[in-house]
């Protein structure tokens, strides 16, 4: 049964966020809140993690998930960004865009676009997250491996913590409860190719890219 963890949504306390560390380190499922919506992680090296997360969202193979992190030092190490790119994601995070960029060779090929090299990064605004990402990459030197927690057949994504934690009890470890989540996924931006491509218009809008 998945455990139901409640922790300040502007001030994290550690010992929680230490916890939920715990639960990535063990190779579990997390769901965390971010600055769009809730979402699903496990570890970068949790193959079975990520699969549980596929079986939720009954995502296909071809669906690739996101990896997030604290900020762009830790981005750039997993994707190649030039001086333009640079000064775009600067001004855009941490903020409510999912970015696809080309990997590096730290990106395990199984996370890859299999044509292109891509993957898709963020760097999310949350209290939450940012103490949880910087926990992450001090316990296990690695981003989320991550997904929007929107449940197949529904028009959006999950907001209550009990009611996540009521419907993916048996499927999940934990659950962050940090009070209702937000009802819009990010705003996704391709920036692979020579000019930017806005994917998906989201919570970040497309204002930037016009």
């Amino acid at each position: 049964m998945a455990r139901l963890l409640a922790v300040h949504p502007q001030h994290p306390q550690p010992r929680r966020v230490a916890q939920a560390v715990e639960v990535l380190r063990q190779g579990g499922v997390l769901v965390y809140p971010t600055d769009s919506t809730y979402a699903l992680a496990c570890a970068l090296e949790a193959r079975e993690a990520v699969e549980r997360i596929r079986a939720i969202r009954r995502l296909p193979p071809s669906h690739l998930l996101t990896l997030v992190c604290r900020d762009l030092s830790e981005l750039g190490a997993y994707a190649h960004v030039d001086n333009t790119v640079y000064r775009l994601l600067k001004a855009l995070t941490p903020g409510p865009y999912t970015f696809i960029l080309k990997a590096t060779r730290q990106v395990p090929r199984r996370f890859l676009h299999p044509k292109r090299k891509t993957v898709g990064l963020r760097v999310p605004d949350h209290p939450v997250a940012q103490a949880l990402l910087e926990a992450l990459r001090e316990a296990l030197g690695e981003p989320l491996m991550s997904t929007t927690l929107q449940l197949p057949g529904e028009e959006g994504p999950l907001t209550d913590p009990w009611e996540i934690k009521e419907r993916l009890d048996r499927q999940v470890d934990l659950v962050l409860d940090a009070g209702p989540g937000g009802t819009e996924p990010t705003t996704v931006v391709d920036l692979s190719g020579p000019e930017p491509e806005l994917l998906r218009v989201g919570l970040g809008g497309a204002g930037p890219f016009r």
